[in-house]
């Protein structure tokens, strides 16, 4: 017991006089973008994939596009997110002689490759609305493309919004890979702090807990909307 206190007070003082928090707060709030803007990238995209995945394949250009579609889901989902990072930051950039930082090239691959899985999880919310929306707008005079993103598309994010949740937490957790890009995330604050220390329990063990609270902060945002939606469908 004498130990543990003995490293809870080295934690405290690294993370205090050594400027430990500075690292920490900078690691939180890349964590976070990366995570938001990865998540927003994935939705714009997952929204198109799944737009051009639904149309019918009456004609060859939704024929072309849905199998261009097919093999970017496929690549982004077939490599682990490390892998996709590495070959953006080391072989992709500097093939294209192009110059951006680790914060930029993880957002880039969190939002590509998030938007590989919300194409799948909005294609089965759009497959679960009553097909009879989609005539109801045709009937009206709508177009096909007006009439999946005002009618079809909105129906479809309250059936996908728990899976939606799930996905925002998994590029949450995933963000402790950013590291390997030169990104200073929270593994790499608590990293520095373990370092300083030459004691790295307690800060991997504060490092988990801040995780643990993000997921269920964002869980019970999940939550209040769910029932915020549900209140607004039983008023219509």
């Amino acid at each position: 017991m004498d130990s543990f206190i003995l490293k809870v007070e080295k934690f405290i003082e690294i993370f205090i006089e050594y400027n430990g928090y500075v690292k920490v707060l900078e690691g939180l709030k890349n964590t976070l973008i990366i995570a938001v803007l990865g998540l927003l990238i994935g939705i714009v995209i997952g929204i198109l994939i799944a737009t051009v995945r639904v149309i019918p394949k009456y004609k060859i250009l939704p024929r072309i596009l849905n199998g261009i579609c097919s093999v970017y889901v496929g690549l982004f989902r077939g490599a682990p997110m490390v892998v996709q990072l590495l070959v953006f930051y080391y072989v992709m950039l500097p093939l294209l002689d192009i110059h951006m930082t680790g914060v930029q090239v993880a957002i880039l691959v969190f939002g590509l490759n998030s938007g590989a899985y919300i194409s799948e999880i909005m294609r089965g919310g759009i497959q679960s609305v009553d097909s009879g929306q989609m005539e109801a707008g045709r009937a009206v005079g709508l177009s096909f493309g007006t009439t999946m993103m005002k009618i079809v598309i909105p129906q479809a994010v309250k059936n996908i919004l728990p899976t939606m949740g799930n996905e925002f937490i998994a590029l949450i957790k995933e963000t402790s890979v950013v590291s390997f890009v030169g990104a200073a995330d929270l593994y790499v604050a608590f990293n520095y702090i373990g370092s300083n220390s030459y004691e790295f329990m307690v800060p991997y063990l504060v490092m988990a807990i801040i995780y643990i609270l993000l997921v269920l902060i964002i869980s019970l945002l999940v939550k209040l909307l769910e029932r915020s939606l549900g209140k607004s469908d039983r008023r219509n």
